[in-house]
């Protein structure tokens, strides 16, 4: 990706001069005109440098990247700019700057640069082509020189009003590309309207006088990768137009009156929004992170998955602005619906994102052939004791891996349900004896001190691994809560025996009428003396009949607003008084638990952080609760359960459902690229942002949509109970979705997720 300092400087230039004009009104003025541009704002353009970021030093140009030529067209869809930017700005000079030298590349590039001509790419010849080609045309040489004499026909021509088009035929029984000015002999247009109001050009070329730009192999390879960079571009454009689109609407549902108060209070519509705030930023973190691996080897898979991505949420983002808008978001007076029209203009143009998903898939397929095993080695150190902060994250992971490998069960790798203690026990104390069992905890208190970018390495590769998670609440809860909120007596009292396997840590949180409402707990703690007298119900406990002891919410002030009266306790599970009742789920698994609390005494010296300080303490726990609740391993083992079924059954030959696959896989590549942003915050030591809880929706969400298709595509063994081995089928089928089903609510359910980011994020009334 390219220097921040560069990117920055480029939105902002492209910020304040797309602003300083209304450009919507130059959208509605061209498109009255018939389409075209005004030459007067390219040369603008070509003097902001806008169309030198792709050309070479060495050719003149800026010689920069793709972040930056991204960010300028992401303004651009901002700002509804009316000139063709990607057609004319993007992809012809991405064209020439990977032609071989010649004077004649030399004499377009530097008359586009200087805004001089307007140029085009024109490839197509039937709807729906992906693959970049001559087609039918076909050209014969004039004497000695570059002339030549062109053939054929070119559909779905942008920009229409161009000075000329780079025009794709074969030569000589070989792919070529040859420049044909507009006004050449033999050359005639028909211009159609764009349903943005822009030409969209068909040329016809009968023996029409070309100049040779390339020919053979660096021709075609040439124009491949500009359509995939002209498509990357479009993407970052389609970025920008749902971008805004989301802010317009939002601005709008706050300030629309209704019945008496602004439409956006009403809840219907938050979460309407909220589902397009979280297209946005699917789209926005593939963008990041397709720009940040950019390589030849991957060029065609990365461009499909972006544009597929980021044309699916500008169509579905601007199709819902208008539906929010009423009857005024149909008008063309009003700016939403030419977003729309951008929208749809964009989306259509180099594919749709369905046959972009298709294209991924086959690509990704390859790539995924082609890639060699991770490397496990196994004569690596072990040791707990090493300098991490100083290991580079390659070797760090393959230490992991190693590590898996010589210690974790095969049998247990990529469990469909969660783990019982007495499952896991085996494995927890395993860890615990090599030193790894608590990787964040620092190394005074027994962990391994890893940095944050280790943590999550850690976390990454035991994911991939398929490592079960045992019941960790002591691991991930309790020891960073009392390292930060605890006393000292606390922390050696407790931390050795979460080490040890000697204390089962459960959750006391939800209540009966407190679930996702944790402000509303009511179990009572009464202080006597030097205990407390707890008196209620927590329910839902996960594996509390594997617990030993709680962290619990109790009231202890029930003066004051909810969040101020709450005090953060740990309670020994066996102290008299306390009753835990299993609760059998849907699956037939004793996973939850009631746990009942009458006249229990609890020492007070079990109260951590201060009396009726105990909202603050729980709030700490959320955000990374949340980003570990949204991470892509559940939805990732599910697809590869779904990948291993459609392959024992035959469903690849299956068009539909292969085309269902493809869009999950990309659901799921997604997920997981939205959760590397997040992750990457919390490896630098940042405060994970509100925003968070869009990836727990994403993530379950996902979760659940390819639980079903694998009961689906099993067919009759959808309604079996238990793990399936017969010469059709060896899955559990059931397990993903009844896991999935739980996950949308735990941890917040996903409709207090989009609450949350309706008030916390978009800012819409109450």
């Amino acid at each position: 990706m390219g220097d921040l300092e560069s990117i920055r400087m480029f939105r902002d230039s492209a910020a304040a001069f797309l602003g300083a004009t209304d450009q919507r009104q130059r959208v509605r003025a061209l498109e009255d005109g018939g389409g075209g541009l005004d030459r007067a704002t390219w040369h603008q353009l070509a003097g902001l440098g806008w169309l030198s970021v792709l050309v070479p030093q060495d050719a003149g140009g800026l010689g920069l990247g793709m972040a930056e030529a991204a960010v300028i067209a992401e303004e651009a869809g901002r700002h509804l700019l009316p000139e063709p930017l990607v057609d004319a700005g993007v992809h012809p000079v991405a064209l020439l700057a990977r032609l071989p030298a010649s004077s004649l590349r030399q004499e377009l590039l530097d008359a586009i640069q200087s805004g001089e001509i307007v140029a085009g790419v024109s490839w197509q010849e039937c709807a729906g082509e992906l693959e970049p080609g001559c087609g039918m045309a076909c050209a014969s040489r004039h004497g000695e020189g570059d002339g030549a004499a062109v053939t054929g026909h070119k559909r779905f021509v942008r920009p229409g009003g161009a000075d000329g088009w780079i025009v794709a035929a074969s030569l000589d029984d070989e792919p070529a590309l040859f420049w044909v000015p507009a006004q050449t002999p033999g050359l005639s247009t028909r211009h159609e309207a764009g349903v943005d109001g822009s030409a969209i050009t068909t040329l016809f070329l009968d023996n029409a006088a070309g100049r040779l730009l390339a020919v053979g192999e660096a021709a075609l390879s040439a124009l491949k990768q500009a359509e995939d960079l002209a498509r990357i571009a479009q993407g970052a454009e389609l970025v920008g137009i749902a971008r805004r689109s989301l802010e317009i609407t939002r601005d709008h549902l706050c300030t629309r009156v209704q019945f008496g108060k602004p439409i956006g209070s009403f809840q219907a519509l938050q979460h309407r929004l909220v589902d397009g705030l979280i297209q946005v930023e699917l789209a926005t973190a593939v963008l990041r992170e397709g720009l940040l691996s950019l390589d030849p080897d991957n060029l065609a898979a990365t461009a499909s998955r972006i544009k597929a991505r980021c044309a699916h949420a500008a169509v579905e983002m601007t199709r819902m602005a208008i539906q929010l808008h009423g009857a005024i978001g149909t008008t063309n007076e009003y700016d939403i619906g030419l977003y729309f029209k951008r929208a749809m203009t964009l989306a259509s143009r180099s594919g749709h994102a369905a046959s972009h998903r298709r294209r991924w898939q086959q690509h990704a397929a390859q790539a995924a052939a082609r890639a060699p095993a991770a490397a496990v080695r196994g004569d690596v150190d072990l040791s707990p004791e090493q300098d991490w902060e100083r290991m580079p994250e390659p070797q760090f992971r393959e230490l992991v891996r190693a590590l898996f490998a010589r210690h974790y069960p095969a049998e247990r790798r990529h469990m469909p349900y969660r783990q019982t203690w007495a499952q896991s026990r085996g494995w927890y104390l395993t860890l615990s004896r090599l030193g790894w069992l608590a990787p964040a905890w620092p190394r005074q208190y027994g962990g391994m001190g890893l940095p944050a970018d280790k943590l999550i390495a850690y976390i990454e590769e035991s994911e991939a691994w398929g490592v079960a998670r045992p019941p960790d609440q002591g691991l991930v809860m309790i020891g960073p809560i009392l390292m930060r909120f605890g006393t000292e007596e606390q922390r050696q009292r407790f931390l050795p025996k979460v080490l040890a396997g000697e204390h089962v840590w459960t959750q006391g949180y939800s209540e009966p009428d407190a679930g996702s409402d944790l402000a509303a707990v009511r179990t009572e703690a009464v202080l006597e003396g030097d205990h407390f007298i707890v008196n209620g119900q927590k329910t839902w406990t996960t594996w509390g009949a594997d617990g030993t002891h709680m962290f619990m919410l109790v009231r202890t002030d029930k003066t004051v607003k909810k969040q101020a009266g709450i005090s953060f306790l740990l309670v020994d599970l066996k102290t008299p008084g306390i009753t835990v009742r299993p609760i059998r789920n849907i699956a037939a698994e004793r996973e939850f638990c009631e746990v009942f609390f009458d006249n229990v005494r609890v020492p007070l010296a079990n109260l951590v952080g201060e009396l009726n300080q105990g909202w603050t303490v729980a709030k700490a726990l959320l955000g990374f609760e949340r980003l570990f609740t949204g991470s892509p391993k559940h939805s990732q083992h599910t697809l590869h359960q779904l990948e291993k079924l459609a392959r024992q059954r035959g469903l690849l030959e299956d068009p539909a459902f292969v085309a269902r696959l493809a869009e999950l896989q990309l659901d799921t590549a997604d997920l997981a690229a939205a959760y590397a942003g997040f992750a990457a915050m919390a490896k630098r030591g940042e405060p994970i942002p509100a925003t968070i809880s869009m990836l727990k929706i994403w993530s379950t969400e996902t979760y659940e949509r390819l639980a079903l298709l694998l009961i689906e595509s099993a067919q009759d063994y959808g309604a079996m109970r238990d793990h399936c081995h017969t010469d059709e089928i060896d899955l559990h089928v059931v397990a993903p979705l009844f896991n999935a089903l739980g996950a949308k609510i735990f941890a917040g359910s996903n409709e207090i997720q989009r609450n949350i980011l309706a008030k916390a994020v978009l800012e819409l009334p109450s």
